[in-house]
């Protein structure tokens, strides 16, 4: 049966609770408790919540003598010092030390640990840490390496190896050459090959919106078809007008292909946009199809000039540092992010998707398949390598030159 008093306690704790500390709550039931005499302890208790312990502690200070300079003012240290459980680290004094050369053992410890070959979970260590005799949790663990200064993160692509002397110098000639060009009217176009797919049900990175439960299926293994094989979508970006071309291939990364795509895109797109259009300005990475080494790729730029009766320069950016090629983050970035959790089950869907991909800013591209056999180890003769109408720059003739039509 309930005490009448318990629900008048209840109330007046309600209103108070707010406004009391923990020290001033454990004093307040004591009194109410000593004023309701025996049993008060239980009935404070039921009507507070508090602990009976609780309440016997605020009796036992109730019945301490108060100092002769009378009541001290409240401090905001509320417990004795000393209370609570001791620090883990006080109590387990080697815990950090076991933790941190576990989680950095190139510089502590082992370099040779197999933890440092998988992922440094807070399960992990925690597992790893109480098989040394180390009883720790995994909420222990997350908040011992933040005291630590540590934090998960993922890899960073900061590191660009070497960089040439004349990096930033060959950066501002393409820069003033773009923009000379532009000023003029004539054609700037940034071209690269993006990363090769497969064609098939395979898992594409990213997610789309799916019914729930009903994830797209793939397969488990990125085994290439061989009836579908792989797709090479080779770019051309316009800076100017920010539209761009890419042709699917499906052969071989070759310059020929990769002349192919130029030769395409100015059929369709850039001839009508330049009609008066005296000559071409490419942006290429220092490797690959269009590298600056690769001989083939200037043989079949002359075949072009040849074709279209354009003047075409080239820059290329120089070593290990094609991630500033603007076709990278201005067109394939967005072609990635439209695709993004969808399987590429035949070469249609590739160029239909490319094709899709817009932006706010207005970015149009256009896309076809190239079905063509680009055969690779094809050789250039020293008499080829003459026969070009090349005139390189005086400022690193090997990244910038300009190839002109031979009537």
């Amino acid at each position: 049966m309930q005490h009448p008093m318990t629900q008048a306690i209840a109330a007046k704790f309600a209103s108070l609770k707010p406004l009391l500390d923990e020290r001033a709550r454990r004093l307040w039931a004591a009194v109410e408790a000593r004023a309701l005499g025996r049993g008060g302890i239980s009935v404070v208790a039921e009507a507070t919540g508090l602990a009976r312990a609780t309440i016997r502690a605020g009796l036992q200070e109730l019945a301490l003598p108060v100092p002769a300079t009378g009541p001290q003012p409240p401090t905001e240290r509320l417990r004795r010092p000393g209370g609570g459980r001791k620090p883990l680290g006080t109590r387990d004094p080697h815990l950090l030390q076991a933790l941190e050369t576990l989680v950095d053992p190139v510089t502590r410890g082992d370099p040779m640990s197999l933890l440092r070959w998988t992922c440094k979970s807070a399960v992990q260590l925690a597992a790893a840490l109480q098989a040394q005799g180390h009883p720790v949790s995994e909420r222990t663990v997350n908040r011992l390496l933040h005291n630590l200064g540590y934090s998960l993160q993922s890899n960073r692509k900061t590191l660009e190896g070497r960089s040439h002397p004349d990096r930033d110098a060959q950066f501002q000639y393409i820069n003033r050459r773009a923009k000379a060009f532009q000023k003029q009217g004539q054609p700037v176009v940034s071209v690269d090959t993006k990363k090769k797919e497969l064609i098939g049900q395979f898992r594409n990175g990213g997610r789309e919106w799916q019914p729930q439960g009903h994830p797209e299926e793939v397969h488990g293994h990125d085994f290439p078809d061989a009836a579908l094989g792989k797709v090479i979508p080779y770019g051309i970006y316009d800076e100017t007008t920010n539209t761009g071309w890419v042709s699917v291939g499906v052969d071989h990364d070759t310059a020929e292909f990769a002349v192919e795509t130029v030769r395409r895109w100015w059929r369709h797109m850039g001839s009508a946009v330049y009609p008066k259009a005296k000559r071409l300005l490419i942006t290429a990475d220092g490797g690959g199809s269009n590298g600056s080494r690769c001989r083939l790729w200037k043989v079949e730029l002359q075949k072009l000039a040849n074709e279209v009766g354009l003047d075409i320069a080239v820059c290329h950016f120089p070593p290990g540092t094609s991630k500033w090629n603007k076709i990278e983050h201005r067109m394939f970035c967005h072609i990635t992010e439209n695709w993004r959790g969808r399987p590429l089950v035949s070469r249609e869907v590739v160029v239909n998707l490319i094709g899709h991909t817009t932006t706010k800013t207005g970015l149009a591209i256009r896309s076809a398949l190239d079905e063509n056999s680009y055969p690779i180890g094809r050789e250039v003769t020293e008499q080829q390598l003459e026969n070009l109408a090349i005139k390189r720059d005086k400022f690193h003739g090997e990244w910038n030159y300009t190839i002109r039509p031979k009537t």
